[in-house]
């Protein structure tokens, strides 16, 4: 049996800028939070290039350069960050029990569950060859970078939808390619697309390779899975937009979800249906999904946290009182 070896006031599960905001609230208010970054320490923005619409850099930054500031001053205010992954969790009581790296059983008066979401990828290996580099999972953090220039993005659903239109404001050709003969996307988000006159559909159209010079993107090699037919397009970008999956698997039977796997939290707040346990970022926003939500959602469930600890100690000592 794992021994509980150690015993925090609040623990942070996942690092980017939600957990490292988190960690940085929690630690001016004194409670002593120790943060597990996860396996990719910093999130989903230590994969990317530059960053140029996050508040306070007007000269834009790199991604994981980013994350490095939110880590450091969370620790220079106290925050303990560790490296290490969170394998298995028990909500049934009070303190809730976490387990580390199947090794360590760590328990905590107050969690904060902020392990992102992971965008889907076709699995190509040209795809991450050139991630950060003319590909994309995010059209609203990256289609600036493709200002008058030539795109493709790959979706059927109302996302991809949403993000072409998007991108057609600012790049001069969008081809969406859509594998089947149909969208999935609702009728209102159809005909947005279909109303975008510099949005070419190309139907039962699937992506065999990603092209580029070494550096960046230069073109895309497609197929008609009909007729079998190969085309290469010239595009500086490509964005992928056939969905996320929020890191939340291990919370299954815990916390309350949506179908696809996104914490539900009370509206207005970061608590889960579990008393204690508070969720932010993209575990819990698959609207959004921006650095700078993430980062305010995890200052909320700091705070959040801090009320229902403050609150816990408060009745304690009232209960004393009338004990004694």
């Amino acid at each position: 049996m794992i021994p509980n070896n150690e015993h925090v006031q609040c623990l942070i599960i996942g690092s980017g800028p939600a957990g490292y905001t988190a960690a940085i609230y929690a630690a001016r208010a004194d409670l002593k939070p120790v943060l597990y970054t996860g396996i990719i320490e910093g999130g989903q923005l230590t994969q990317t290039t530059e960053v140029e619409n996050y508040p306070g850099y007007p000269e834009g930054i790199q991604g994981p350069a980013m994350m490095q500031n939110f880590k450091k001053q969370a620790e220079r205010l106290g925050a303990d960050i560790r490296f290490g992954y969170v394998t298995s969790v028990d909500f049934s009581s009070l303190p809730h029990k976490i387990t580390i790296d199947d090794s360590q059983v760590i328990t905590a008066d107050a969690v904060i569950i902020s392990t992102g979401a992971s965008a889907k990828w076709l699995g190509l290996e040209s795809e991450q060859k050139y991630n950060g580099f003319g590909v994309s999972a995010c059209a609203v953090c990256d289609g600036y970078f493709f200002k008058g220039q030539d795109v493709a993005i790959v979706g059927a659903g109302d996302t991809a939808a949403e993000e072409a239109t998007y991108l057609a404001k600012l790049c001069r050709k969008v081809y969406m390619l859509v594998r089947r003969n149909e969208f999935r996307a609702s009728k209102a988000m159809i005909n947005r697309v279909l109303n975008t006159p510099n949005i070419e559909l190309l139907y039962d159209t699937e992506t065999v390779e990603i092209l580029g010079d070494g550096l960046n993107v230069t073109r895309v090699k497609v197929i008609n899975n009909k007729t079998n037919v190969e085309k290469e397009l010239a595009v500086t970008g490509f964005f992928v937009a056939i969905g996320h999956h929020p890191n939340t698997d291990i919370f299954r039977g815990w916390i309350d979800m949506d179908a696809v796997g996104y914490i539900k939290t009370r509206p207005g707040t970061t608590r889960t249906n579990v008393a204690g346990v508070f969720c932010c970022g993209d575990a819990q926003d698959h609207i959004y999904r921006q650095a700078v939500t993430a980062a305010g959602s995890g200052c909320m469930a700091a705070i959040d946290a801090e009320r229902y600890l403050a609150a816990k100690h408060h009745a304690v000592t009232i209960d004393s009182i009338t004990v004694n």
